[in-house]
């Protein structure tokens, strides 16, 4: 297996990234998917959430109101440290049952996660960085997402900066263009991560304090 990290500023296009590695053979494992996963109804996570939220946070069709429980977070620190309590754990898990799943194959696994520099993994063969000006995320955000100015740029505020991303990449992918250009960067990218070597046989940790 060949374990590759995939990370960008909200908004910077990640996700069209991650399709289009996907299409070229990567096995993609998704944070933010697995996070949609695990908040459906019958699932533990769903039932916590609730639980600490309150039923306001259940849309009429009995799953979670995402808008609902982002209200309810924004700008409450505490409420936003539960909910994070809540999620965190459940999907590092699954992640990690994910990577295991491949460790015996010659994929290449590609992490798609968005606080990869806040949450960095161990033995991780390269990471790749969807790069793009906040500016332009935030033009994009209001555009294509309904976000206002302001709630765009919050939210790019409390990730990590786009220094601190671009300090981390082995590879950057410049979202900055075209359709057509991106295309082409990935097409780069993704021979690039086939001639990685394999990771170690515990690739993929969360860093902890005894990793440093």
């Amino acid at each position: 297996m060949i374990l590759v990290g995939l990370t960008g500023g909200i908004g910077a296009g990640k996700s069209a990234v991650s399709l289009q590695l996907a299409s070229h053979g990567a096995i993609v494992i998704d944070a933010d998917v697995i996070v949609r996963e695990l908040q459906l109804p019958g699932q533990q996570v769903f039932a916590d959430i609730v639980q600490r939220f309150g039923p306001e946070v259940v849309a009429p069709s009995g799953h979670l109101d995402r808008a609902a429980l982002a209200a309810r977070v924004f700008g409450d620190a505490e409420a936003l440290a539960d909910l994070n309590r809540i999620v965190h754990p459940a999907v590092g898990r699954e992640m990690m049952r994910r990577i295991d799943d491949q460790r015996s194959t010659t994929n290449v696994v590609v992490l798609d996660v968005p606080l990869l520099v806040e949450n960095p993994r161990t033995g991780l063969c390269g990471t790749v960085v969807v790069d793009l000006d906040p500016e332009v995320a935030v033009e994009r955000l209001v555009a294509q997402r309904g976000y206002t100015g302001e709630e765009a740029r919050s939210r790019i505020a409390r990730q990590a900066s786009r220094k601190a991303r671009r300090s981390v990449a082995d590879w950057i992918i410049d979202n900055s263009g075209s359709r057509l250009d991106l295309a082409r960067q990935v097409g780069l990218a993704w021979r690039w991560m086939c001639s990685l070597p394999p990771a170690d046989a515990d690739a993929g940790r969360v860093v902890t304090a005894s990793d440093s």
